[in-house]
């Protein structure tokens, strides 16, 4: 995946942050819920009575979020490359990854460390460790 720097606009990357920043919170002080998304895709899955309803329409937001954009600014081009059997792979490893470290990115990254948690901060720190090893290995050992 490439990021085209040429548009690349801090504005528009503060706003972005910021969002993120207020749905979590909005989440948290007014559900108690935790706005990790692997959580919340897991709790879909395996729903409990009266439970659904938030977790779709968080989802949905997430869905429609971009589309919303769409209609008022042009969509940034995204170039992949990478193969769909490299694309599975990652998905799957990303999924076992979130079993083993008890949440995701959203979840650990963006609440856990803003309520200072140890075991957030380490599992934050442990994905970006894990990500750049990755990226290394790929594009340095492989290429």
């Amino acid at each position: 995946m490439t990021i085209d720097w040429m548009h690349f606009t801090p504005q528009t990357a503060l706003a972005g942050g910021v969002l993120i920043g207020l749905a979590a919170a909005a989440l948290v002080l007014f559900n108690g819920r935790i706005a990790g998304i692997s959580g919340i895709l897991g709790g879909l899955l395996r729903a409990q009575r009266g439970d659904a309803g938030w977790r779709v329409a968080f989802l949905a937001g997430l869905l429609a979020a971009p589309v919303v954009y769409g209609l008022f600014a042009a969509l940034p081009a995204v170039t992949v490359d990478a193969g769909i059997g490299t694309l599975v792979a990652a998905g799957l490893l990303v999924g076992v990854g979130t079993r083993y470290g008890a949440g995701c990115t959203s979840g650990h990254g963006v609440c856990g460390i803003s309520r200072m948690s140890p075991r957030s901060l380490v599992a934050t720190a442990a994905f970006m460790f894990a990500g750049f090893v990755t990226v290394y290995i790929v594009r340095h050992v492989f290429h």
